[in-house]
């Protein structure tokens, strides 16, 4: 599935990580959705996307701290640049 295919789905598809159902969520407006479906899990593949929903909230200490379980620093790009980098991540 392709980066253009996936911001035009209506629905998730049932074989989505839940990394990829966050991102979903997330760009269809719904942050608790996707906040929901990582904030269980304790790899660090869910703890990345964990730290991009913090930084969208505006909330930094824990952003940062989720950064960090993740292993990556806190990126310079743009929200909007960063959530396409992680669909992109994890559409592979």
């Amino acid at each position: 599935m392709s980066f253009e295919e996936f911001k035009k789905l209506n629905h998730p598809e049932s074989d989505f990580s839940p990394e990829l159902l966050a991102l979903w969520y997330d760009g269809k407006g719904d942050w608790k959705s996707a906040h929901d479906q990582v904030d269980h899990l304790e790899s660090r593949t869910a703890a990345r996307v964990h730290a991009y929903l913090h930084r969208k909230e505006g909330d930094s200490w824990n952003a940062d701290y989720w950064y960090r379980r993740a292993g990556e620093k806190i990126p310079t790009i743009s929200l909007d640049e960063e959530w396409k980098e992680l669909v992109l991540r994890f559409l592979v």
